[in-house]
């Protein structure tokens, strides 16, 4: 099966502390989506609120995240898929897409210490 990197978008600075008891229970239902639509969750992650990045570019290292946007990444998540519009089906049905946010679906490239992945 293919790897699909799935890319969490909320308004900024989207701190995963803020969510209701009930949003949390969503998130934590998804992975349970993923398996049913035939995907399997490899690994997921929140981000802390974007207000907490530091950013380098070149020689120069500031305070905050990488541009000032209305919407940052607020977590992502990598599964295997059997194909394309599998991984489009488990990003929309993502908790996020209803609590003001929205998703990137993106093919993984490579895997870890540049090892190829698979599909």
């Amino acid at each position: 099966m293919a790897q699909y990197a799935i890319l969490l978008f909320a308004p900024a600075p989207a701190d995963a502390d803020d969510l209701t008891e009930e949003e949390r229970q969503a998130h934590g239902r998804h992975g349970e989506d993923v398996e049913a639509l035939g995907g399997t969750m490899l690994t997921a992650f929140a981000l802390r609120p974007s207000t907490t990045a530091t950013t380098i570019r070149g020689d120069v290292i500031t305070d905050g995240p990488f541009l000032d946007a209305k919407e940052v990444i607020a977590g992502f998540y990598v599964i295997e898929a059997p194909d394309l519009d599998a991984a489009l089906e488990i990003g929309r049905r993502n908790p996020i897409t209803r609590q003001g946010g929205g998703v990137e679906v993106r093919p993984v490239a490579s895997g870890f210490a540049g090892a190829p992945v698979e599909g």
